[in-house]
């Protein structure tokens, strides 16, 4: 999968939670942000060590970063179904105070 049909994919991620009513307004700024981070490191599939990395940027403290790393969670769970080789953060990885 390309960084093109990661936001393909992303799209259709937010179609299908947004049809189960959630509204992911924060959710879907951090995953554009999350690609955009792939597409900069040239990675095509979400790997551990990626989402890790990018959960772990910037300011903040753990709690942001498990939810960061839970948005992540959740959508690559949604690609790891339609595609095995994109990996899923165990739910335990970071977990906030």
């Amino acid at each position: 999968m390309t960084g093109p049909q990661l936001r393909d994919g992303l799209s259709d991620y937010l179609r299908l939670r947004r049809a189960l009513g959630y509204q992911l307004v924060r959710p879907e700024i951090l995953l554009n942000q999350f690609l955009t981070y792939l597409d900069h490191s040239g990675t095509a599939t979400i790997t551990v060590e990626q989402a890790l990395s990018w959960a772990r940027q910037g300011d903040g403290d753990s709690n942001w970063w498990a939810y960061r790393l839970s948005v992540v969670r959740g959508f690559s769970t949604y690609l790891h179904t339609l595609y095995s080789t994109h990996e899923v953060p165990a739910a335990d990885v970071l977990t906030p105070r």
